[in-house]
This record gives C-alpha cells, sequence and structure tokens, in this order.
C-alpha cells in the first residue's frame, strides 16, 4: 500500500510537471503585461460590460482565493464597481493560464475548455445577480475608504529586460511559493484516495444521488484552502474512484473559489448579507454547472476515461523528456520549499531588528498577503521600514508613526493589525 501511494504520487507529478512548466511560462509572459492598473481602468462601470470585462481579466489571471481578495479591494478603491468586483472574485480564482493548461494534460479537452468558459458565465451571473440587488453601492465601506492602498505588479519606468527579470522570479519564484504548499497537500490527498479507497466505492447507495454527492463536495471543498492547480489531482481521483464528471466539476470550483480565511475576509469587506449572497450563487452555478457537464459528456456520448491520465500512465513508459521536466518541477518546488523552511528557522533564532516593533497579523497565507501587508503599511506616513513574516505572521515596523492609522490601513485590504 505505501509503495502504491508514492507510486500514484510519482506519476502524478511526472504528468503534471510538464503542464505546470508550461503554465509557468504563461504565467510570466501576463505578468508582463497585465497589472492591476490596467484592469481597474476597464471596470469602472456599474454595467454589464464592465462585469463581462472584470470576468475574462480574471479567468487567465493565476490568483488564489486568497490573492484575490485584496486585488478586488484595490480595484475597488481604483473605481471597480460592486458588480465587476463581484465577478471578479468568482471567476479568477477558479481558474488561470496555468491551471487551465493542467487540466487539459489531467482531464482532457472537454475538461479544460469547460473549465475557463463555466468560470467566465459565473462570473458574469454572479456579477449581474450584485448589478439587480445593488445598484450604485461600493464595495468598500465607508469607514476606511480614505486608507491610502497602492499596488502595482510592474512599474511603469521599468526597461524591457527588468520587467523580463521580475515575470521570471514570479513566475518561477513567487508563484511556486504560493502554490507549493497546496500542491503538496492535494498530491497527498490525491495519493491516499487512489491508494486506500477501493474502486467504484463511490458507487455504493450513499453516493448513488448526483445532487447529494455535489453538495456534500461543494461544502467539504468551500472552506478548503486549495489552489485551481491544486485541486485537479484530486479531481482526477475522485473520478477514478466513480464519481462523475460533474462532482469532479464541483470540486474544481468549490476549492479553488474560497477557503475559510478568505470567506473571514469576505464578511468583513462585503458585509454578511452580500457574503451570503455570493456564497449562495457560488453554489447554485457550480451545481448548474455540473449537470450541465454531465450531459454534455452524456448527449455526445464522451467517456470522460478517455482523455484522463490514469488510463496511461501505467501502461506506458514516460519519456526522457518527461523526467527531465518532473525533475525540474521538483526542483523547484524543492527550492521553495527551502527557502520557506530558511526563513521560518531565521525568524525563529533572530534576536530582533533594532528599533523596529513587532505586532502579529491574521489572516496571512501566501506571499501575496504579505506583499500587500506590506505595501499598505508603507503607505503611511512616518513608516521607514517593514519587514512582514508570513511564518510568523507579524510585521516589523521602524519609523515615527500613528500605529492607527497602521491598524487602518492593514484592515482595510482585509486582514487583522492586532495592537
Amino acid at each position: 500500500m505505501i509503495t502504491n501511494f508514492f507510486d500514484n504520487i510519482w506519476f502524478l507529478i511526472i504528468e503534471m510537471s510538464q503542464y505546470l512548466l508550461l503554465g509557468m511560462t504563461f504565467v510570466a509572459l501576463l505578468n508582463m503585461f497585465f497589472n492591476k492598473d490596467l484592469i481597474s481602468n476597464h471596470i469602472g462601470g456599474n454595467n454589464l460590460k464592465s462585469i463581462i470585462k472584470s470576468a475574462l481579466f480574471g479567468v487567465p489571471l493565476p490568483l488564489c482565493s486568497c490573492g484575490v481578495v485584496p486585488t478586488s479591494v484595490y480595484l475597488s478603491k481604483n473605481g471597480a464597481s460592486k458588480p465587476a468586483v463581484i465577478a471578479f472574485l468568482i471567476s479568477t480564482p477558479q481558474t488561470g493560464v496555468d491551471s487551465i493548461i493542467a487540466t487539459y494534460g489531467m482531464l482532457g479537452p472537454v475538461f479544460a475548455v469547460f473549465r475557463p468558459i463555466a468560470a467566465l458565465i459565473m462570473g458574469v451571473l454572479g456579477g449581474s445577480v450584485f448589478l439587480f440587488f445593488n445598484k450604485n453601492k461600493n464595495i468598500i465601506n465607508e469607514t476606511i475608504k480614505d486608507v491610502k492602498f497602492e499596488f502595482q505588479e510592474i512599474e511603469l519606468h521599468d526597461n524591457f529586460y527588468k520587467k523580463i527579470q521580475k515575470s521570471i522570479k514570479y513566475a518561477f519564484g513567487e508563484f511556486i511559493n504560493d502554490i507549493s504548499t497546496q500542491f503538496l497537500i492535494g498530491l497527498i490527498i490525491a495519493g491516499l484516495i487512489a491508494t486506500v479507497i477501493p474502486n467504484n466505492f463511490f458507487s455504493e447507495a450513499a453516493f448513488q444521488s448526483e445532487f447529494l454527492s455535489m453538495l456534500l463536495i461543494i461544502l467539504f471543498g468551500i472552506p478548503m484552502y486549495v489552489c485551481a492547480t491544486a485541486s485537479i489531482p484530486i479531481a482526477v481521483t475522485l473520478m477514478m474512484k466513480g464519481l462523475s464528471p460533474g462532482v469532479a466539476y464541483a470540486f474544481l470550483v468549490a476549492g479553488p473559489v474560497s477557503n475559510a480565511a478568505s470567506i473571514t475576509i469576505l464578511s468583513k469587506i462585503l458585509g454578511k448579507k452580500s457574503l451570503s449572497l455570493y456564497l449562495f450563487i457560488v453554489v447554485i452555478m457550480t451545481l448548474f454547472f455540473g449537470y450541465l457537464l454531465n450531459w454534455i459528456h452524456a448527449i455526445f456520448n464522451i467517456n470522460p476515461h478517455t482523455f484522463m491520465i490514469h488510463n496511461h500512465i501505467h501502461n506506458n513508459s514516460f519519456s526522457f523528456w518527461q523526467y527531465i521536466l518532473a525533475l525540474i518541477f521538483i526542483s523547484l518546488l524543492s527550492f521553495s520549499y527551502y527557502n520557506k523552511l530558511s526563513i521560518k528557522i531565521k525568524e525563529k533564532f533572530k534576536k530582533g531588528v533594532p528599533q523596529m516593533q513587532k505586532f502579529k497579523v491574521e489572516g496571512m497565507s501566501c506571499s501575496h498577503c504579505v506583499m500587500n501587508v506590506e505595501r499598505a503599511i508603507r503607505s503611511v506616513e512616518g513608516v521607514e521600514d517593514v519587514k512582514v513574516s508570513l511564518a510568523e505572521n507579524s510585521a516589523a515596523i521602524k519609523g515615527n508613526f500613528d500605529l492607527n492609522k497602521i491598524k487602518s490601513a492593514v484592515d482595510a485590504i482585509g486582514y487583522k493589525f492586532i495592537i
């Protein structure tokens, strides 16, 4: 059983590596030419056109459910309407250029095409519902409107060579740091499901109700912290064990679209009523598109297992290049884990930074969070230097500053600064 467990994980890594590396290359290209200022300039209107643009921008961006929240706050503070921001919140975490490519490699072309199209439509429909119920209302609470928050991935004055450097560093450094832990957890869960659960286990009577199966997967996936890419191996193994494409798709949506931390932050930003409406929309549309995907497979007589990787990973030997790409990807993951561990060790044993006050910050879960918290603190007058630690969930700040203004700046973008 142990051997099978590691074999299953190894097969998944080899199959996914080539698609993930290709996807990260596209992430670098996106990061070169897209920034949040560009997006916010196109989604300022409180109309259907802005909603569609917002969802279109969101589909290819590789932002996770926690990274998308501060981005959405930024967009709203720079003029984006509430319906457009909701569309961005729904469509963005479900997919990214990296996960679309990985979906094609692991689940086949039907899933690869259906997933981004459904994310786009869900974003547009979700934004439209908020357009109907929340006309002329801004997403940002009036009490935090005046907080300054600046963000731009790539400075306009940078030359092209520096843009390339920054984009490569982001795609093969920061981006991998963001997904590495989730990816490992996803592989472990997928390996356990493939190894421990018998084939056709989910075909038993308790799981014969398609509605209940989807609903349980959605309720299980919504509080989980798993990105669009890390959800793929889990979806693959669920289908291998007898669940339908619709149920697997439900996890591909529910896992990435939110998590317990982002729900807490969204409750503060949107308000409880809007958050409830947001989650209701996600659940209803996930069920609808899950059934739609099953119908597509049935009406066109498509066997989803024909395209899935498990049909050939045990039968065909891998090519030399597949092994090389897998080793490259494993090296990148290992370097990411090494960096995280070394930072954590340094934070634990260092004596402290002179003249810097240390405070707790709750709600951070990735490098996007660290970056946004740091920039929010730097925007406060009197701050000379700041070092934000994800490992310790803390911020060390130097300067002559107003602590209440720093708390307001950090709280305004969805995190909790503890004085």
